[in-house]
């Protein structure tokens, strides 16, 4: 069996900014328009942590499986290094889950009850990435499905489920989270692309190859710069001050775009995108507070 020490590896604690960027973000705006309930945004950060290291679990049991992690380059997978037994991850995925799915339903019983249907989506999305016999994430749809459930839901239902509104600036604050949340999985399949290619993972960055990839980590985090002044414009400008994420995200921008970064070279860049994802919320979250 594992230790302790193994099972928090497997969680993949360089992963949970993309947890807590949403909250933060999507509490911000909620602040903003004087709806802020402490309560609820603690439930909604519950949710997503919950979630993120299920997907983290469920992705190291299915690619376990499918010896997709047989060469793994990357941090420790529990299932394809052996260190725990599958059963064991599996387990620990579903009751990550079901942790979301709690919290979810009070949210949903305190708010609306068509919330249910958006948390078994989550729940099914985080699942299906690379679980059942057709996962997405093995046909290029990986980023797009972060950008919806990590980005655009994440914020929207932070939001919502304190104001019970829709803000325009909800919206564009889950493009920009979306936005690097992808660049963080870019970074992650780029340095993944040798060994996807023969397991047949056809990630969106083997489609795109290595120098069609680089460029799209630019793109994202480009698109994360307009987001800031997209939520600006729909609230106030103290909003701008989440330009200063790019003090962080311009390092994973520099290691992802030197050619010569490949393999373990790129490692780094997950955890410079991971930071520099909270730094956007926090820069675009926390001024709205006290806009």
């Amino acid at each position: 069996m594992a230790t302790p020490a193994q099972w928090l590896e497997g969680a993949r604690p360089r992963t949970l900014p993309a947890a807590l960027s949403p909250v933060i973000a999507g509490t911000g705006v909620a602040a903003y328009v004087d709806r802020f309930v402490w309560w609820k945004a603690l439930l909604c950060l519950v949710v997503s942590l919950a979630l993120q290291i299920g997907v983290n679990y469920a992705n190291d049991y299915s690619d376990g499986i499918r010896g997709t992690d047989d060469a793994r380059v990357g941090p420790l997978r529990l299932t394809g290094s052996g260190a725990a037994p599958r059963g064991a991850v599996k387990a620990a995925a579903f009751a990550c889950f079901g942790v979301a799915a709690v919290a979810g339903l009070v949210l949903a019983i305190s708010t609306a009850w068509w919330l249910v249907l958006v948390g078994l989506a989550c729940i099914l999305a985080a699942w299906y990435y690379t679980g059942g016999s057709h996962p997405y994430g093995y046909h290029g749809l990986g980023e797009v499905m972060v950008f919806v459930f990590f980005g655009l839901v994440a914020v929207l239902g932070t939001t919502f489920v304190q104001t019970e509104t829709w803000e325009w600036g909800a919206l564009w604050a889950g493009v920009g989270v979306g936005a690097v949340a992808c660049a963080l999985l870019v970074a992650n399949n780029l340095r993944d692309i040798p060994g996807d290619t023969v397991a047949g993972k056809i990630t969106l960055a083997v489609r795109l190859g290595d120098a069609g990839t680089r460029l799209l980590y630019l793109a994202l985090v480009t698109l994360a710069v307009a987001a800031v002044v997209a939520v600006a414009a729909a609230t106030s400008w103290w909003a701008l001050i989440g330009i200063g994420f790019l003090l962080v995200a311009g390092q994973g921008v520099r290691t992802v775009l030197t050619r010569s970064n490949t393999g373990p070279a790129l490692i780094p860049a997950l955890q410079q995108t991971g930071l520099a994802e909270l730094v956007w919320a926090v820069l675009v979250g926390v001024p709205l507070l006290f806009a």
